[in-house]
């Protein structure tokens, strides 16, 4: 598709002297891979941009992107402030700083005279970003912690936001929503060939050839169409390494990670009349399988793989911070957010996050089923 009205999308750009990125709860290989890209295109018209995931890192199944380990789990040094004095008539000798009982003291030296109090000003020089990307996040919610953090931020600076999903709530400034696309992948691709295909060097097209991946399984799930395999062409013109993007995403797994999924595996449950299966891990599954939080996006795409007549795969965990975990997948016509609305899930329809703080891991399978399959039998 022809993306029309890419002016001010370009303008906003061009104006923004630090963008921030970001990644949704639950956006996947798809939403890094192109907030990935993003950046290399904004490197390309001088831009320096940060990003941040709710989701923490990229996973490792990222690590052959360029600027994969820049991604943050948090917005650190959002705001700031600017000491203004008066030397036009008192000029500064010299100026020393240090840092006392949990204090920063500033000392100023004049060349001569001295400086009324009245002079010194503290001025609110307000956000270090001008400019925030989403990518494939329906609404600001799931952003997860950098929007709950600092929702005023995320009000007060414009918003570009980028997504294929007919869920998006249009929240943006700009909103790049195309529900024709396969994954964020393919709108970032359409969207900056529109404004300049040149911008697109070698990283940024396997960055967004990689989403294109992820998000069709390497083109096994209904949702490709022929513009998809089109693009996914002039990716690869452009020096894409598709090889290298389905061999980190489907076929390289580390020991640690599949040691925890052959431990998710022994466990894997099936509801019998539903399209359900789930699997449950233990703080001693990770340390027995070496494994870390990190890995379990790895373990889920594998546990769908090997589950495929099911619409719903749950998996429940122990965290590292003592609380409950579960993450929810959901294949169209389910949505995992409705499935666990009474539980207070984050995420998307595809993925969504919960936290049980409380109960343990069967009281957390106890409740998780027990939402998703009413949820599922009242939209039966």
């Amino acid at each position: 598709m022809a993306l029309t009205g890419t002016q001010p999308i370009l303008e906003a750009l061009k104006r923004s002297t630090r963008p921030l990125l970001c990644v949704p709860v639950g956006g996947g290989a798809d939403a890094y891979a192109s907030a990935l890209g993003f950046a290399r295109v904004l490197k390309a018209l001088g831009k320096e941009a940060d990003i941040v995931a709710a989701d923490g890192p990229a996973p490792a199944s990222l690590d052959f992107l360029a600027d994969h380990a820049r991604v943050r789990g948090s917005i650190d040094d959002l705001r700031r402030f600017t000491i203004e004095l008066d030397a036009s008539k008192t000029k500064v000798k010299a100026l020393t700083y240090e840092v006392k009982d949990g204090k920063l003291l500033i000392h100023l030296q004049p060349a001569s005279g001295s400086w009324n109090p009245k002079e010194l000003k503290v001025n609110d020089a307000g956000y270090r970003y001008d400019l925030i990307v989403c990518f494939g996040a329906p609404d600001l919610e799931s952003c997860g912690e950098p929007y709950r953090a600092h929702p005023d931020f995320f009000f007060a600076t414009p918003i570009i936001n980028i997504d294929h999903a007919p869920e998006n709530e249009q929240y943006g400034a700009l909103n790049v929503v195309d529900l024709t696309a396969s994954s964020c992948g393919e709108v970032c691709h359409d969207l900056i060939e529109a404004i300049d295909p040149h911008l697109i060097d070698e990283e940024a097209a396997t960055a967004f050839l990689t989403g294109i991946i992820a998000r069709t399984r390497s083109f096994k799930r209904p949702n490709v169409t022929p513009r998809t395999l089109a693009t996914a062409g002039k990716l690869v013109a452009r020096g894409a390494r598709r090889e290298q993007a389905v061999l980190s995403l489907f076929r390289t797994r580390s020991v640690p990670t599949l040691r925890l999924w052959g431990r998710a595996l022994a466990r894997l449950k099936q509801d019998a009349t539903r399209p359900l299966v789930w699997s449950l891990l233990s703080r001693q599954d990770f340390l027995h399988a070496g494994a870390a939080e990190e890995d379990l996006i790895d373990v889920i795409d594998e546990l769908i793989t090997s589950a495929p007549a099911a619409r719903v795969v749950a998996l429940l965990y122990e965290g590292a911070d003592g609380a409950t975990h579960a993450v929810v997948h959901a294949e169209r016509p389910f949505d995992s957010l409705a499935l666990t609305a009474p539980l207070k899930p984050e995420g998307n329809r595809e993925h969504a996050r919960l936290r049980f703080a409380e109960g343990g891991l069967l009281k957390a399978e106890e409740r998780c089923l027990a939402a998703i399959r009413a949820c599922a039998d009242n939209r039966a």
